[in-house]
């Protein structure tokens, strides 16, 4: 099983790290930093409260003022790369928010998410001057760097990973939109896939606004063309009319069209037809085309999970998703396992399996799931 991502910050990290303030600032107190560091909880603290007390101990450690802090870490940045030196951000976010203080901290920033990442400490920044830091953000758009470019996007998604909310991007996201629009065709692919990710952010709480940017900028450029595509995947999960229509996916016949549907057959079996939490079972589909032109399917397979309450929450399943020749079959087999994860707990009780194709159900099955065996 691999380490937890907290391991990194283990004894060697923090004597090295120690190492490198020392050799930049000789006053600096190793043993003391240390200590602060690892005394009360701190085997039980996750990472982002692990980086927060090394952040607090490394205040106490520097100079305490603002700017002289600054300058110890800047002697150092370029040898501290990576994830776990989100400490330097972290520490700006901490010390530097003091409206004195925000030219330095905007600085620091943009320096240190060249050899870590600023996009936590940023939304701190955002929350205290939301209009001030999305013109800092149109300005990042354009910077050389590329990693500047990305904090210019990823810092400001409404609904960043890991990271604090920002409830009035949720609520408003049209101060975004010219940042993405600056970014939508850079060279970067590492600034595309955040671009992309920020798109996929505004659609769950704004599938119009997505859909309109989506259906402006397709066609114009291949870079621009894959954002849209990757921005727009949880449209596409919930088989948005007209974002299936942008990408080409094949329609269903309406109700005065059913005598040339688009699927002829569909079919889904489940086998064994009990299955004990913990267990797996394999789910065998078929679908066959009508005959005639090619389409583009998307296949998945559907499973009505049974909450604690005895409700039932659908999740889909990608099975297939590209262009089939008029009269194809498509057809495979898949495992489906039953095991509880960190996101999802099963319960006993009748599931529905359910087999789709471009957002419709084409065929079901039955799925009875019991309690796990004792041993």
């Amino acid at each position: 099983m691999a380490e937890p991502l907290k391991a990194m910050y283990d004894g060697l990290f923090l004597e090295k790290f120690a190492g490198l303030l020392k050799s930049a600032w000789s006053p600096f107190d190793a043993v003391l930093f240390a200590e602060r560091v690892r005394d009360g909880d701190w085997e039980q603290l996750e990472l982002k409260a692990r980086t927060r007390k090394i952040t607090e101990a490394l205040g106490a450690a520097l100079p305490q003022a603002y700017d002289e802090a600054l300058a110890v870490l800047y002697q150092i940045d370029e040898k501290c790369t990576g994830l776990p030196f989100i400490i330097f951000p972290d520490f700006v976010e901490v010390f530097g928010l003091e409206p004195q203080n925000w030219e330095l901290s905007l600085d620091a920033l943009e320096r240190f998410t060249k050899y870590s990442t600023s996009e936590f400490a940023i939304r701190a920044f955002i929350l205290a001057d939301p209009q001030r830091m999305a013109q800092q953000m149109l300005i990042w758009a354009d910077h050389p760097n590329e990693h500047v470019r990305r904090l210019a996007s990823e810092g400001i998604r409404p609904r960043l990973p890991w990271a604090q909310a920002l409830p009035l991007f949720k609520r408003d996201p049209s101060p975004i939109v010219p940042i993405l629009e600056k970014l939508k065709c850079d060279d970067s692919l590492y600034v595309r896939k955040s671009v992309a990710n920020n798109l996929n952010d505004i659609a769950k709480d704004h599938p119009e606004l997505v859909i309109s940017l989506a259906q402006a900028w397709i066609g114009n450029d291949a870079k621009t063309d894959w954002i849209i595509r990757h921005g727009c995947r949880t449209l596409i999960k919930q088989s948005s009319p007209q974002i299936m229509e942008l990408f080409g996916y094949a329609k269903h016949a309406s109700a005065e069209e059913e005598e040339q549907p688009l699927v002829a057959f569909a079919a889904i079996e489940v086998d064994p037809e009990t299955v004990a939490i913990g267990g797996e079972v394999s789910i065998r589909y078929r679908v066959q085309l009508r005959e005639g032109q090619p389409a583009k399917l998307r296949i998945e397979y559907g499973i009505a999970f049974v909450k604690s309450g005895g409700k039932t929450s659908l999740k889909r399943f990608l099975l297939s998703d590209r262009e089939y020749a008029g009269g194809a079959s498509a057809s495979s087999v898949r495992t489906h396992r039953f095991a509880d994860l960190t996101t999802r707990k099963h319960y006993s009780g009748l599931h529905l399996v359910t087999l789709w194709v471009n957002g419709r159900e084409v065929a079901s099955a039955e799925l009875l799931v019991t309690e796990a065996e004792s041993t």
